[in-house]
C-alpha cells in the first residue's frame, strides 16, 4: 500500500493524459465519422473516391504508424503539432474511417421507404436525416460503436511511441526504476476498470435504446 501511495501522482498524472485522449477522439472522430459516411454516399464520384482512398489508408495501415507519421512525418515536413495535439488528431482520423464504416451500415439498414415518407409528409432532407433516420441509425450502431470505444481505451497506450506520458509510460518508468512488476499491474487494473465503466454505460445506453423498437 506504500508503494501505491508512493507511485499514485504519477500514475494519475498518466491517467489524466490518458483519458485527454480518449475523450478529444470520442468527441472529434463522432461528427467527423457521420460526415464521411455521408460523403460515401455522394453523387459526386471524385468525392466517393477521396472518401474511399482516405478509409482504406487509415483502416490499411497501423494506428501506431499512423501516430508515428503524424508527428514525426509531419514535422519533417514543416507541420509541426505538439505531442498531445499530434495524438489526438492521429486518433481522430483513424477511428473516424472505423466509425465512418459502422454509420454507413446503420445508414443502409434504414428503408427506403421512410425517406419517401418524409418527403410526403413535407420534411426537408435535413429534418429528415435528424428526425427520422438518426435516431434509428444510433440504436442500429450503438454494439458496434461500443466495440470501437472498447478499443480505444486500450489503443490510447500507443501514444508513447510519441513521448506522451500516459498511464503506461507512468507504469513503465517506475518499473524500470523499482524493478519490480507491480506498477504494470496496477496500470492494468486501471484499464480493465476503465472498460469496465465504458461497457456498463453502453450496456444502460443500449436498454434505453430498446424503446424504438
Amino acid at each position: 500500500m506504500n508503494y501505491f501511495l508512493e507511485i499514485a501522482p504519477n500514475l494519475l498524472a498518466g491517467l489524466k493524459m490518458t483519458l485527454g485522449v480518449f475523450f478529444l477522439t470520442i468527441i472529434g472522430s463522432v461528427p467527423l465519422g457521420i460526415i464521411v459516411s455521408l460523403g460515401m454516399k455522394s453523387e459526386y464520384f471524385t468525392v466517393r473516391w477521396l472518401i474511399n482512398g482516405y478509409i482504406w489508408i487509415m483502416r490499411g495501415t497501423p494506428l501506431l504508424l499512423q501516430l508515428i507519421f503524424v508527428y514525426y512525418g509531419l514535422g519533417m515536413m514543416g507541420i509541426t503539432f505538439p505531442r498531445f495535439e499530434a495524438a489526438v488528431i492521429a486518433f481522430i482520423i483513424n477511428y473516424a474511417a472505423y466509425l465512418a464504416e459502422i454509420f454507413r451500415g446503420g445508414l443502409q439498414s434504414v428503408p427506403r421507404g421512410q425517406y419517401d415518407a418524409a418527403r410526403v409528409l413535407g420534411f426537408t432532407r435535413t429534418q429528415t436525416f435528424f428526425k427520422i433516420v438518426l435516431p434509428q441509425v444510433i440504436k442500429i450502431v450503438v454494439p458496434s460503436f461500443g466495440n470501437e470505444v472498447i478499443n480505444l481505451v486500450k489503443d490510447t497506450s500507443l501514444v508513447y511511441v510519441i513521448g506522451l506520458g500516459d498511464i503506461l509510460r507512468a507504469g513503465n518508468i517506475a518499473a524500470s526504476r523499482d524493478v519490480t512488476l507491480v506498477p504494470y499491474l496496477l496500470v492494468g487494473l486501471i484499464y480493465l476498470l476503465m472498460t469496465a465503466i465504458v461497457t456498463v454505460l453502453l450496456r444502460r445506453s443500449e436498454k434505453r435504446l430498446n424503446i424504438w423498437r
